[in-house]
């Protein structure tokens, strides 16, 4: 994922959904403590760029998989490019904040998202 200070914030939750279908991200004003959630106030609009809201002005690509555990991948959005991340998984049809399982990785919560998503839908329908 190319990350640069042109690139809008929707953009880059696009390219993290294509590669996680049952996660999501969304970005905040402010960093948030480990297993700690993000206040829904200080979520970023997905029409501003990157470089009105980061803080740290490094262009790079950002090269990520499945094996990163959602706090390291979350710590170094923030390290490297000064981004305040937080990372939603698939509850049925809710999407909730990781925080309780940031020792988790991706692609352990994008099944348990994914699994959710399939009882929700068998119980509803």
């Amino acid at each position: 994922m190319r990350i640069s200070d042109h690139k809008s914030l929707k953009v880059i939750k696009e390219e993290f959904h294509e590669a996680f279908p049952h996660l999501k991200l969304e970005f905040y004003a402010a960093p948030h403590d480990k297993n700690q959630g993000s206040p829904a106030q200080q979520q970023l609009p997905d029409d501003q760029s990157v470089g009105e809201v980061r803080t740290v002005h490094e262009t790079g690509d950002f090269f990520f998989n499945g094996q990163f555990t959602v706090a390291n991948f979350e710590r170094q959005f923030a390290d490297k490019y000064g981004l305040y991340a937080q990372v939603f998984r698939k509850s049925g049809n809710l999407w909730l904040q990781t925080s309780a399982t940031d020792s988790w990785t991706l692609a352990e919560q994008n099944r348990k998202g994914g699994h959710s998503e399939e009882l929700y839908y068998e119980q509803n329908n």
